[in-house]
Parts: structure tokens; C-alpha cells; sequence
């Protein structure tokens, strides 16, 4: 419950020239999958940002247990493991098939547009606790 799962097949321009995909791009790969998790629960990014709220990442980490490779058909699943004031994480895993590629966890911030932070909505907190 709560997870949100989303398919994509690796580009070329992911890869390094051993056809392995770059580092980097699993980061854009959690960003992909924390838009969709939003997206599928009813909060675009969009909407938020006309209510002046921003998400931001404060941190970030990834794990690699087994490289992907161009063409792979791969899923980035997501989920939200905790929620705080002003905060909350999000876990990921990159797998292919039932091969676990990598794991990671980012910390999202609300801020408005100034760059402060803002306490979480509570109508976005009940959206955000129900998927967690």
C-alpha cells in the first residue's frame, strides 16, 4: 500500500559507453517516480506551485547493488516512509524484473517562495499520510 511504481525503458543518453547506466540518472529517476507518486495521488506539482508551495530536496542518497543497461525495461518504485512538520522521505527501489538494482531515500522540504519553510499543509498531510 502506498507505493507507487512507474516503468521505463533506459535511454542511451543514461548510459556511459560500456552501456551502463551513469550514476546521475538515478536521481532522475526518483525525481520521475516522486512527480507520478503526487500526480497518482490527486497533488501535481503544478497545483501545489499556484498555492505558492515549493518541494525541494534536502537530501539524498542511492545505493547500487547491480548496474542497468541500455534498453533494460526497468521500474522505480516509490513510497513515502515519513512525514514530519515540514518534511517527509521518500524510499525508492530500481528493479528489473525481480532484480533489485538500487535502493535510495530522499528528504523533501515544503518552502514557499521565499525559501522558507512551511509546515505541511493539512489537507496535502492527509493525502500524504494516506499513501505512506
Amino acid at each position: 500500500m502506498g507505493v507507487c511504481s512507474v516503468d521505463i525503458r533506459v535511454r542511451y543518453q543514461e548510459t556511459d559507453k560500456f552501456g551502463i547506466v551513469y550514476y546521475a540518472n538515478y536521481y532522475v529517476w526518483f525525481e520521475i517516480a516522486r512527480t507520478e507518486f503526487f500526480r497518482s495521488a490527486g497533488l501535481p506539482y503544478a497545483e501545489l506551485e499556484k498555492k505558492g508551495i515549493y518541494i525541494v530536496v534536502v537530501s539524498s542518497s542511492c545505493q547500487y547493488k547491480q548496474p542497468a543497461y541500455y534498453d533494460d525495461q526497468i521500474t522505480i518504485r516509490s513510497r513515502i516512509s515519513s512525514v514530519m512538520n515540514t518534511s517527509f522521505t521518500f524510499e525508492y527501489e530500481v528493479v528489473k524484473g525481480k532484480d533489485l538494482l538500487a535502493t535510495g531515500k530522499t528528504v523533501q522540504a515544503l518552502v514557499n517562495k521565499d525559501r522558507k519553510p512551511v509546515k505541511i499543509p493539512e489537507d496535502i498531510r492527509e493525502v500524504i499520510e494516506r499513501r505512506a
